[in-house]
């Protein structure tokens, strides 16, 4: 072997490992391709390997987790973050010791004025506790007793794309794992038919020119690749090149996949690249998916009674409805992190009409989520997480009128809430200022946020870290405190 391809292959305690084939290596490959051989019942893959962290660092609440990103960031001002006395203040400008020197976007920086823009939809108090929220959510409103509102989640990203990439990666800056690979990568999977991080796109009314998503929002970045995010699709084939080619049967693809391992194999023992292995176990999951996927798409098992708690479009693929009924079969399946995206948010003009139409695509489905997951007894151990990258202006943005406004980017303070999986129900963390713009009591920012969820499940996000190009990387960076203040 070239002495400067096996000097690099010795850098790593997880290449050496790696290259024992016929020891650690080759044991782990020969029971996942054929667990008979080792006699006894056959366990799921993950069963023996869990994933990177030998035992989790404290005592988990949630085992598994469903996250509803609403990209394009929903306006707090209009759903959550009630402010009454901003009624009295319509059309003046935003006073500047408001705003105090912080930027504006592009779209807003040469405005002459930035005239205030009371919410004009109305606000109820709900729940024991009294939480405000909008007339728009009145499924969500039926959670209040069972959900933590986050009134303060703040970011320092102003513009989409580095906002959802910060928020779901810990860097503004792409290339960096998804919070699903990291959890995937840290705890492993209990099921051995599905990936462990399985993301769903849906369908939606509200504006339509949106901001695309990338694959890299649930990448596994420099991960190993088996843990990033398998998309499901709701037209066709639920997986791409899922189902066999015309004309091959079951049998010549087993065959077909057998030699391939073997060559696979080969080609590890020559040259020990860990990444080999990856592969051969995506192909193995993939043939294990051809009969698992169907199963799990198939509602035609589903009660009536549960259908109608979706709501009429749980039967449309691809609506969030749908979406939200498919994550909580996957939870039952014990998939450990599902991602639902839903884009259209993105209201700079023309905001009371689409977010009427937004929020009725998620209002039912996600609140149904919710009282499903607690009538079946999973709550308590799945968290469900709500919310988008950043929030919306309180001033407008282009023309202002008593029934119409747009909204801007909001960096500074924005609303998410969660729920189940040892998060306190019934509670509004943190507070704002008349204006909705500025934070003053508990502010909680993006990677206070992700420390928060590892911690549910058992994870110190300080201890999770993977080595690469000399350093250790975490999704929190070198930030980020678990907010207790929320938890049981």
């Amino acid at each position: 072997m070239n002495p400067l391809r096996e000097h690099s292959l010795l850098e790593t305690r997880r290449h050496f490992f790696g290259r024992t084939a016929t020891g650690i290596g080759g044991a782990a490959l020969a029971s996942m391709l054929n667990p008979q051989l080792f006699g006894g019942e056959a366990k799921p893959r993950f069963d023996t390997e869990p994933g990177a962290l030998p035992e989790l660092h404290f005592a988990p609440k949630a085992k598994r987790v469903i996250y509803l990103f609403m990209s394009g960031a929903p306006s707090q001002i209009d759903l959550f973050d009630y402010k009454p006395k901003l009624n009295d203040m319509y059309d003046q400008d935003l006073p500047d010791s408001v705003v105090n020197g912080q930027r504006f976007t592009t779209m807003t920086s040469g405005q002459k004025r930035f005239p205030i823009a009371p919410s004009m939809f109305k606000f109820d108090q709900h729940g024991k506790h009294g939480a405000w929220i909008s007339e728009l959510l009145p499924h969500t409103a039926s959670l209040a007793d069972d959900i933590a509102i986050l009134k303060t989640v703040n970011t320092e990203a102003i513009n989409h794309d580095p906002a959802i990439t910060y928020i779901q990666t810990g860097s503004q800056i792409p290339g960096r794992p998804s919070l699903g690979a990291w959890l995937s990568y840290g705890l492993g999977s209990g099921n051995q038919n599905l990936p462990s991080f399985v993301v769903l796109l849906s369908s939606w009314t509200g504006r339509k020119s949106a901001q695309a998503l990338y694959d890299r929002l649930w990448g596994s970045g420099w991960l190993p690749t088996r843990h990033q995010g398998v998309r499901l699709r709701s037209d066709g084939d639920p997986v791409l090149y899922l189902s066999n080619p015309p004309g091959m049967s079951e049998a010549q693809r087993r065959k077909m996949l057998d030699a391939l391992a073997q060559l696979n194999q080969q080609r590890f023992a020559e040259i020990g690249d860990p990444v080999i292995n990856d592969r051969i176990a995506q192909y193995e999951m993939a043939y294990r998916m051809q009969t698992s996927v169907p199963e799990l798409t198939d509602i035609s098992g589903e009660t009536q009674e549960t259908l109608d708690l979706y709501g009429p479009e749980a039967t449309k693929p691809g609506t969030f409805a749908a979406s939200c009924l498919l994550a909580r079969r996957l939870v039952e399946r014990d998939v450990k992190f599902v991602q639902i995206f839903i884009r259209g948010w993105d209201q700079h003009g023309n905001l009371p009409a689409d977010i009427r139409n937004q929020c009725s695509d998620v209002d039912q489905g996600g609140a149904a989520l919710v009282k499903d997951l607690k009538r079946r007894g999973m709550l308590d151990d799945t968290l469900i997480v709500w919310g988008g990258e950043f929030g919306r202006t309180t001033y407008c943005q282009g023309g202002l009128t008593k029934t119409n406004y747009g909204r801007d980017h909001h960096p500074r303070c924005f609303t998410m809430w969660m729920a189940g999986g040892g998060v306190k129900p019934g509670i509004v963390y943190g507070q704002t200022d008349d204006f909705s713009y500025n934070i003053t009591e508990n502010p909680v920012h993006i990677h206070d946020l992700n420390a928060t969820i590892l911690h549910c499940l058992g994870v110190d996000h300080e201890r999770l870290t993977y080595r690469y190009q000399g350093r250790d990387f975490r999704l929190t960076d070198v930030h980020g405190r678990v907010v207790k203040e929320i938890l049981t």
